[in-house]
């Protein structure tokens, strides 16, 4: 039985990962190593944008007392820093984030990652920046060192299908799939 969570949000199908760091947690500008994606979410999927943008609200109100800290008011949603960010105006020179939105999501414990048919995924070489799938992930304010904002926790991920690596890096796979074995043997 779900429990309905407001500041919960599951990705459409068409959400493309980037910076997937998902295997092992990395650490950013000296901080706690954390396992973390960026989700590239095409402009035209309304539908998990608008859950975004309630998650958002909704994280924004259930925080407004850690968000207000030792102020008089809450500062009010659209001066506070959150995840969901333009990728045409962020990221004009990544063809990849064009006439998108993206969140970056990230957590301390690794993210459960399993197939499109719900079974865990094991071999690390399929899950890869590029590849399209469907993101868990939760969102809460913070008030750290005079930051205040939203921000987007990684749950878990279902892979749906592969895609184009980003970073240029080709897979394994890719590279040897093609019949000129012929030359190797002569």
């Amino acid at each position: 039985m779900a429990i309905n969570n407001p500041t919960k949000v599951i990705t459409g199908a068409n959400t493309r990962w980037s910076y997937a760091n998902v295997w092992d947690p990395k650490s950013i500008n000296g901080g706690p190593a954390k396992f973390s994606v960026s989700l590239i979410i095409p402009k035209d999927d309304a539908a998990t944008v608008n859950k975004i943008k309630a998650a958002i609200q909704a994280a924004y109100e259930e925080g407004e007392s850690k968000l207000k800290g030792n102020g008089k008011t809450v500062p009010p949603l659209k001066s506070i820093k959150t995840p969901l960010r333009d990728g045409d105006l962020e990221r004009p020179d990544d063809a990849a984030y064009a006439n998108s939105y993206f969140i970056n999501a990230n957590s301390s414990t690794a993210p459960g990652i399993v197939d499109a048919d719900r079974q865990p995924i094991l071999e690390r070489s399929e899950v890869y920046s590029g590849v399209y799938g469907r993101a868990s992930v939760n969102f809460y304010a913070f008030n750290t060192n005079g930051n205040k904002g939203i921000a987007c926790g990684l749950n878990n991920l279902q892979k749906i299908r592969d895609g184009e690596p980003l970073g240029g890096k080709s897979r394994a796979e890719d590279d040897f799939a093609s019949a000129d074995d012929d030359d190797f043997l002569s």
